[in-house]
């Protein structure tokens, strides 16, 4: 594996090591020492499987209570996948990265606590696995509008398919004070 920098920081490409042969291919996409050699101490304890269509965008999604880092990877398709640093006096606040993963490339997205996600789906249909470091609170759900301006986000779609939770989710300003704090480590 190899952890390869994005303008976020603490976000990483982890690319993966495919060995091929006439009866197929193996790739490893998890391994804890690896990932601790990189600096990332993630334990999952959830793993969650989507598909979407063509122009599904899902997010911008968070927890309070229970903060996920994730582990994102597409089984099939493409996605632009982004993540929005969200948290409280971090000179890197409301900044965003977006990467194409594409199922072929085999190449996942670290995304830390303390970190809003969302993704768009480039293909006719996408599959995506992701793994989680603390498991959902349904209670403790954040939504930030797609849209927001003061993130920016370029995404790739001019109309995209929302949920309707999606659709009406707060603007980052309105739910400030329930965003994690910076804890004055990366950005």
């Amino acid at each position: 594996m190899r952890f390869l920098p994005t303008e976020l920081a603490e976000v990483r490409i982890v690319e993966l090591d495919v060995h091929r042969d006439g009866r197929g291919f193996f790739a490893e996409t998890h391994r804890a020492e690896a990932f601790a050699e990189a600096g990332i101490a993630a334990t999952f304890v959830q793993d969650n499987h989507s598909g979407s269509v063509a122009g599904v965008l899902r997010g911008l999604h968070a927890q309070d209570r229970r903060p996920q880092g994730k582990l994102v990877r597409v089984l099939r398709g493409a996605i632009f996948d982004v993540a929005v640093d969200i948290r409280r006096g971090s000179p890197a606040f409301a900044r965003w990265v977006g990467v194409r993963l594409v199922a072929e490339e085999f190449r996942a997205l670290w995304i830390p606590e303390g970190f809003a996600h969302g993704f768009c789906v480039l293909s006719d249909f996408a599959e995506i696995e992701y793994k989680c470091t603390a498991e959902y609170d349904a209670g403790g759900q954040i939504g930030i509008r797609w849209d927001d301006p003061a993130i920016g986000v370029r995404w790739p779609v001019e109309r995209p398919i929302l949920s309707p939770r999606d659709a009406e989710a707060p603007l980052l300003a309105e739910i400030e004070t329930r965003l994690p704090r910076w804890n004055g480590v990366g950005a």
